[in-house]
């Protein structure tokens, strides 16, 4: 990982740091938290008596903010202390539906929409006192409804704008399933971020008898609109690389879309190679597994399904099939959106922890640093594969 310590900070901070962990996303928040707190407790002795840096070392960043319900489920957001003069973080985990409310007496699980109305509520909360707002929203809402085809709802281009209006600087996301919904907000802070390096830390930490050559080993995207994702993998691992495309039936429309006929393989041989697919999120996971079975059926050795988001809206038990049967070896997704207790307990699953990238990022961002060395992992990922290679533990 970049140390920390590494980073040159010429810049004093915009402001306070605050952070707003949204109901759903407060685990990932309170790991954040605890990373700012121990690395500024660990530097703050140098800028101790700088009034520019009043408020620099705190035991805790997070900000008390609430998002209670009438009995009709209507809703406000609430800020119990100050927000005057800090650079605000707001995190939400649009994809989280563990968070429950009462609506006239029934039990109710929060949609994305739900979610991203507590955010403009927050965000409406802090009425313009907040020096700076950056909104940190690892699955950017609405992402799959990026292009329009037909008379369609832009949905996430009119949420972008939206918080833009709002007052937001800046929006961090992870892995936007089109990054050029930016171009709804072209005037404004977007980044979306890959953690590339993160899951081939997490696969060397779990598997200890990879041979990571071309000869070995193949990244796959099981799309054509994944192909980036594969293309960087393959480049920075040294390995082939290949991909799927999907032959839909165009005479038909089922649930909205056209329906997959076959995957078809565009590559080089896959017999007797590890293959690691990568894609952005594993939804009902039937693309993936169809991908591995056919990949399987080529000869391929070891599958490993790499995703940001694992949502698994179908639940498990064809994972569990696909794991018996050895179709699939491993699955590793982050921890950027809400993960089941049952998935944490699978033999199969890897989480990748995100925590410690978002801490770095929203530093640098409180320093108004540039983050383009910590968006771009090549040096951490070969440092890695060194260590490794050598036999040193990760």
């Amino acid at each position: 990982m970049l140390r920390r310590t590494e980073r040159i900070l010429e810049n004093i901070p915009v402001g306070s740091l605050g952070l707003i962990a949204l109901p759903g996303c407060e685990s990932l928040g309170n790991k954040v938290n605890d990373y700012l707190v121990k690395w500024r407790h660990e530097s703050a002795h140098e800028y101790r008596n700088d009034i520019a840096f009043s408020g620099y070392e705190k035991d805790n960043f997070l900000i008390n903010a609430q998002v209670p319900r009438f009995g009709s489920g209507e809703a406000k957001g609430i800020i119990k202390e100050s927000v005057r003069g800090k650079d605000l973080y707001l995190m939400v985990d649009v994809c989280n539906y563990s968070v429950t409310y009462s609506l006239t007496g029934h039990k109710n699980h929060m949609s994305p929409d739900d979610h991203f109305q507590n955010l403009k509520r927050i965000i409406a909360a802090i009425g313009g006192k907040g020096r700076r707002i950056n909104v940190i929203m690892p699955f950017l809402y609405e992402s799959r409804q990026h292009k329009r085809s037909s008379r369609e709802s832009l949905d996430c281009a009119l949420a972008l704008q939206e918080l833009v209006r709002m007052g937001v600087d800046n929006i961090i996301t992870f892995d936007a399933h089109d990054p050029r919904v930016q171009n709804a907000i072209p005037l404004s802070g977007f980044e979306t971020i890959k953690p590339t390096y993160q899951f081939i830390k997490g696969l060397l930490r779990n598997i200890d008898d990879l041979q990571i050559d071309s000869r070995h080993m193949m990244a796959i995207s099981p799309d054509e609109g994944g192909t980036n994702r594969a293309i960087y993998l393959a480049n920075v691992l040294g390995l082939d690389m290949g991909m799927f495309y999907k032959r839909r039936d165009y005479t038909k429309i089922v649930d909205g879309r056209n329906p997959i006929v076959a995957h078809e393989f565009l590559g080089s041989s896959v017999e007797g190679k590890d293959v690691i697919i990568i894609d952005d999120m594993i939804s009902s996971g039937d693309s993936i597994i169809e991908v591995a079975t056919e990949l399987k059926r080529r000869k391929a050795g070891r599958i490993f399904a790499a995703a940001t988001f694992g949502l698994f809206t179908n639940g498990l038990e064809k994972f569990d099939k696909a794991y018996e049967d050895g179709t699939l070896c491993r699955i590793l997704t982050t921890n950027l959106i809400y993960q089941t207790p049952e998935l944490l307990s699978k033999p199969y699953y890897i989480s990748c922890d995100m925590s410690k990238y978002i801490a770095l990022i929203v530093d640098t961002l409180n320093h108004d640093g540039s983050i383009s060395s910590i968006l771009s992992p090549n040096e951490r990922i070969q440092h890695v594969l060194q260590k490794y290679r050598n036999g040193e533990p990760i």
